[in-house]
């Protein structure tokens, strides 16, 4: 059985006959885990085994987990901080900050990997403007050259984890103030004015990026769609112009900024055509349900490829993992930055 264009979530700490039928369908190829699928390590474990155990090949298992307030599991891994306090060490050591991102991006990776995840939606690249609250200190830095290299260095630490890195939010979500979980927010920039945005990306690209995911934002003078239903975003800018071969990711399709493409399984249809490789649909099961019914299609071969790439690489156990020199000196790099005081800079 192939791997389909759909991304789900499940109930709660253990599959339901419910779930493992949504999981057995072949238009779902992906699940993403949040806090209420998490008590303790052990038990995460245990139900990403259920997971892989429902399909041959496994779906793929992911999770959002960046770090600062987007962290999914915290009791029994790493707390890690937000990404702008990366962007502080470098502010103050450039190579003291890059090394910060390597380390941050590996302990993620490993700690995630160690439990059997395949994927975390890490790093976000957008750009720190100082007006987006759903952004905030997400970003790296303002400076998009700065938000290149710690990207870089990121996703190097990450695929030395054995976990592909996924960029977001494509083509950026900095300079809007709405939040697009719950409107559709609109950057009326010309595209003249949005090569910043896009220079992490080439940036990442350029050393092997293999997932994007992108934002519901609408550039109104650049397409008339937002860019998650967008073929001038996906097709044109992304993978003709930046030259980007990897898995492109929708944004959540319940989310409120991606009303403007309709129903539900409208919308999925809308992303799918624009180019979306992999669509996840989050918290409404009846929603889920009815998508699985009239989505129909066949998957695409080139998506199959792309998604099959993400699979993680073995990683050891959680206790092996903890006694390697390794994860000591990451732990301890991302624990000092966490807890050190966030200094503000003289302009």
């Amino acid at each position: 059985m192939t791997l389909g264009p759909l991304m789900v979530d499940v109930a709660g700490k253990e599959l339901t006959a419910e779930d493992r039928r949504v999981l057995a369908h072949p238009l779902v190829g992906a699940v993403i885990l949040f806090t209420r699928n998490y008590d303790n390590p052990e038990q995460l474990e245990s139900l990403v085994r259920e997971i892989r155990a429902v399909r041959t090949p496994p779906l793929l298992v992911t999770v959002d987990h960046e770090g600062g307030r987007v962290q999914r599991f915290r009791s029994g891994f790493t707390e890690l901080p937000p990404q702008r306090a990366i962007g502080h060490v470098y502010d103050l050591d450039p190579e003291a900050g890059r090394r910060l991102a390597w380390q941050f991006g590996w302990l993620l990776a490993a700690e995630l990997r160690a439990v059997g995840i395949d994927l975390s939606f890490t790093p976000c690249v957008d750009l720190d403007y100082g007006v987006s609250e759903v952004i905030g200190d997400r970003a790296y830095h303002r400076d998009p050259q700065v938000v290149g290299r710690l990207a870089v260095s990121c996703m190097q630490g990450m695929k030395a984890a054995g976990m592909a890195a996924t960029a977001k939010h494509f083509p950026g979500h900095g300079a809007v103030v709405a939040d697009s979980h719950k409107a559709l927010p609109v950057d009326r920039r010309p595209r003249s004015e949005l090569d910043g945005e896009l220079l992490p990306y080439r940036a990442l690209i350029a050393n092997g990026l293999a997932s994007i995911m992108v934002a519901h934002v609408l550039f109104p003078e650049v397409d008339e769609a937002p860019a998650g239903f967008s073929r001038r975003w996906i097709q044109q800018e992304l993978r003709w112009g930046l030259g980007f071969t990897g898995a492109v990711f929708s944004d959540d399709l319940s989310m409120g900024g991606a009303a403007f493409a309709g129903s539900l399984t409208e919308r999925a249809r809308r992303a799918l055509a624009a180019g979306c490789d992999l669509l996840p649909l989050c918290n409404d099961r009846e929603a889920v349900l009815a998508v699985l019914d009239e989505l129909g299609g066949e998957s695409d071969p080139l998506s199959q490829v792309r998604l099959a790439r993400l699979h993680g690489r073995a990683m050891p156990d959680r206790l092996a993992l903890q006694q390697t020199p390794r994860w000591l000196e990451c732990r301890a790099a991302v624990d000092h930055c966490r807890d050190a005081p966030q200094l503000k800079l003289d302009a």
